[in-house]
């Protein structure tokens, strides 16, 4: 027949219309000239900015709807163990570190908050996709494991940043409590790297559960015994030898202690400002090694795809 041609096996396949293979070259001539990426084409070959602004500000809307719960409520905690504390722990004009015993537990009880509360938005967000079936929302868009983690850790630094502010404003204005800054440098890094720690624990998390329970358990077994015994309410100088040495290999307690230096000038993670630095540095070092690890683990596609 006409419209038919042999192929290498012997057998006839029908012979496409020349004017359909001339208007499919046309077509693709066309989106060519258009400034459209030929079939296959990746669009996005490098960094998909638009893509992770879109997550980053999806996932700071999603907490920030619920604000009253996820801003307000853990400042009013806070504020709740500052007066207990001091109540309890800072009455007869306790001096701790050469201040007030208030204006010594302030600082480590806005880095607590700020590292919990990035923790619980961090290990929210796959965990919530997984079990309300809206997992393909993070898996299907463009946008790749990097710039995923990017965007699920810069929200949940964000929220971390806001609790902060909300609750160091607050104790801005209570009796006893000072907040002078004498290393801004420290505040900022130890803060920052603080909540990028819990972030990406968080992430991790919400891999590894299969349901809310799960994320509780690691909430309730490890975060925050390892946030509650790293030397918020106390200096671990107080500790046995082997308590310390145990206290010393809490990441946390870096965190709270550098981040308390900021507004002190003084902190129990050593007698030197070298060893604040050595400090800030391994947390910069463990947050870099946690992140390659959480992306190679991200690119595998473990508990994300069948």
């Amino acid at each position: 027949m006409a419209n038919q041609f042999p192929s290498p096996t012997g057998e006839t396949k029908p012979r496409q219309p020349e004017a359909a293979v001339a208007g499919a070259a046309a077509g693709h001539a066309y989106g060519h000239l258009a400034g459209f990426p030929q079939p296959g084409q990746p669009i996005f070959r490098s960094f998909n900015s638009v893509g992770l602004w879109t997550l980053y500000m999806k996932e700071v809307r999603r907490f920030f709807k619920v604000q009253t719960q996820t801003i307000w409520a853990p400042a009013v905690t806070t504020l709740l163990y500052l007066m207990i504390f001091t109540l309890a722990l800072g009455g007869g004009g306790r001096i701790v570190l050469g201040v007030p015993f208030a204006s010594f537990v302030a600082p480590g009880l806005i880095a607590m908050g700020m590292i919990n509360n990035a923790f619980a938005n961090a290990s929210f967000g796959l965990l919530g996709g997984k079990i309300q079936g809206t997992i393909i929302d993070y898996l299907m868009p463009p946008v790749s494991e990097g710039e995923l983690l990017a965007a699920l850790v810069g929200a949940a630094v964000t929220r971390a940043i806001l609790v902060g502010l909300a609750v160091a404003a607050a104790m801005a204005f209570w009796p006893g409590v000072s907040l002078e800054m004498r290393h801004p440098w420290a505040i900022v890094w130890f803060g920052l790297m603080g909540s990028i720690l819990l972030s990406l624990i968080g992430v991790a998390t919400s891999l590894w559960a299969e349901k809310f329970d799960h994320n509780a358990a690691v909430t309730n077994f490890i975060i925050t015994p390892m946030s509650m015994l790293s030397g918020t309410f106390y200096v671990i100088d107080r500790l046995a030898p082997a308590f310390q040495t145990v206290s010393r290999m809490n990441p946390i307690f870096y965190v709270i202690s550098g981040f308390r230096y900021g507004f002190l000038g003084q902190s129990d993670i050593g007698s030197s400002n070298m060893a604040v630095l050595h400090g800030a540095i391994g947390l910069g070092v463990l947050n870099l090694v946690l992140g390659l690890g959480l992306y190679a683990v991200l690119r595998s596609g473990w508990r994300l795809k069948a």
